[in-house]
């Protein structure tokens, strides 16, 4: 007996290049709302479930906000499809699931808590802003 499983996200037909740069898209985008210690991972090689990874900080839950909304405008106007939102900002973390690119906005703390740059060491480092 076969068991099917619906696919994990609904996914842009994006090229690669696409992905790549609307990747790029969303760190200018953190970069610009003043996120700190902003990451842009190459998973390709080591996740099956996404191409890219960002990993940023926030100062404040109204920063965290702030560029949530911003970087869901940005995915949409880069030809992302937002797949989920999991996380509040007065939770300290915040995901925005795009299928192939998948963002994280921490709060120091919890950025601390879950180490992701350690558990994604073996992931290319394409963009590293402090």
């Amino acid at each position: 007996m076969t068991t099917t499983f619906p696919p994990r996200a609904k996914r842009a037909l994006l090229e690669p290049e696409q992905i790549a740069a609307a990747a790029r898209r969303a760190v200018d985008v953190a970069s610009d709302k003043q996120a700190s210690d902003i990451l842009l991972l190459d998973v390709r090689e080591v996740a099956s479930f996404t191409d890219y990874m960002i990993i940023m900080s926030a100062v404040t839950p109204r920063q965290t906000n702030a560029l949530a909304g911003d970087l869901t405008v940005a995915g949409k106007a880069s030809g992302l499809l937002l797949h989920h939102r999991e996380g509040t900002a007065n939770s300290g973390w915040m995901l925005l699931d795009f299928g192939d690119v998948i963002v994280h906005i921490f709060d120091e703390e919890q950025r601390e808590h879950y180490q992701l740059e350690q558990l994604w060491k073996a992931a290319k480092t394409v963009v590293r802003m402090q």
